[in-house]
């Protein structure tokens, strides 16, 4: 039979037909009017969705770029920053603090578990000069999400930043920049924002200025200073990736259309429904405290857990996510994200019961699919 792909991962994630189409169609100089006006309505509907009043900058690289920017340009060697590491990504920002020589003191939480407003406020009160906090919104190597609104009240008590990872979460659950208090905000094209990886969105408020001001950390192609100067002129420092600009415009036409409180919404119920499959399955979920983003499930006992990864890709060409080192067959993960309807649940959750009667697991059949159903079912409008 023909076997079709489905992209069910945290990223890449599915693709507007529309969007993808925009690749083809025939490029364009960007040092010219015509550009700057797709760059300029681009920059203006992103702080639409990062709820910011500040400039958002548009980086041609990977979201990593802009978590790599936001060291290089708040930090000097030296300077003591508070990370929380309760996963992968939370991981990346210890690894690109140590690159620079920005001192770090890393608090690590356990893979799935949440980490409190009051934890945060204790661990900063045990680091005086602490100049920045760097935490994610969603990790995404588990699929939990944090109390970025909590966190914000604590810091901005303080007179550290708070830095935010917001590469997988923004788009897909709240979190106004402005209103909460954050500092800086990074995010990814290739999560909620629904087009091909490539481009990578940071925005910085008043009280980080100031540290980019003082900071000595070295940089050149990520330099934010360069980015605004840059900016005023309608353009970029350097070349940008033309055709994905273009089509993040288009894809922002998307999400203005449906509205933010309504790309909430969907995002919820999606999660939702994988949540309740999962549930149905008899499986138990990793994160204390679950985003909207993914959904990671345990592998059940008795089941490898690498083994329903590939076979979900291999054989049914399901593309869901397994855990990432030192996790690895603990648990697999299942997106939500993006250009994704309910029925990509349906799907994912199908190739999943399919993919567990293979490898040995007893269950009820069917018992996923229709948990998941009754929470679309009364959802959907």
């Amino acid at each position: 039979m023909i076997k079709k792909y489905y992209l069910l991962s945290p990223g890449p994630t599915p693709v507007p037909e529309n969007v993808l189409a925009a690749a083809a169609e025939p490029i364009i100089h960007h040092r010219t009017p015509e550009f700057s006006k797709i760059f300029m309505e681009a920059t203006e509907a992103l702080k639409l969705v990062f709820g910011t009043k500040e400039d958002v900058y548009i980086l041609t690289s990977s979201g990593s770029g802009a978590m790599e920017a936001a060291v290089v340009n708040l930090f000097s060697p030296g300077d003591k920053v508070l990370s929380i590491n309760a996963g992968k990504f939370g991981e990346r920002w210890g690894n690109i603090c140590k690159a620079y020589g920005v001192d770090n003191k890393e608090t690590v939480v356990e893979w799935g578990r949440d980490f409190t407003k009051e934890q945060l406020e204790a661990e900063l009160k045990a680091a005086p000069g602490t100049k920045a906090v760097l935490c994610q919104l969603s990790e995404t190597s588990t699929g939990a999400i944090f109390d970025i609104q909590g966190f914000g009240e604590v810091v901005s008590r303080s007179d550290a930043i708070l830095v935010v990872d917001g590469i997988s979460g923004t788009g897909a659950t709240p979190c106004p920049m402005d209103d909460w208090k954050v500092d800086v905000m990074v995010s990814g094209s290739q999560k909620s924002f629904m087009i091909p990886p490539g481009l990578a969105y940071i925005a910085v408020g008043p009280k980080a200025w100031k540290l980019v001001e003082t900071a000595k950390c070295p940089r050149f192609y990520f330099d934010l200073k360069k980015a605004r100067k840059n900016l005023a002129n309608k353009t970029t420092p350097w070349t940008p990736a033309v055709s994905l600009v273009i089509q993040q415009k288009k894809a922002l036409d998307i999400i203005q259309a449906l509205g933010l409180e309504r790309l909430f919404a969907h995002h919820r119920i999606l999660g939702d429904a994988a949540r309740a499959g999962a549930k149905g399955l008899g499986l138990e979920l990793l994160a204390e405290r679950p985003g909207n983003i993914l959904t990671a499930v345990k592998t059940p006992a008795g089941v490898d857990g690498g083994k329903i990864v590939k076979t979900m890709q291999g054989k049914y060409m399901a593309y869901i996510a397994g855990a990432q080192d030192p996790h690895k067959g603990e648990f697999f993960r299942i997106a939500h994200l993006g250009y994704m309807g309910g029925f990509d649940i349906i799907t994912a959750l199908s190739a999943l019961e399919m993919t567990l009667a293979d490898l040995g697991y007893a269950f009820e059949a069917g018992s996923g699919v229709r948990a998941a159903q009754a929470v679309l079912k009364e959802n959907w409008q």
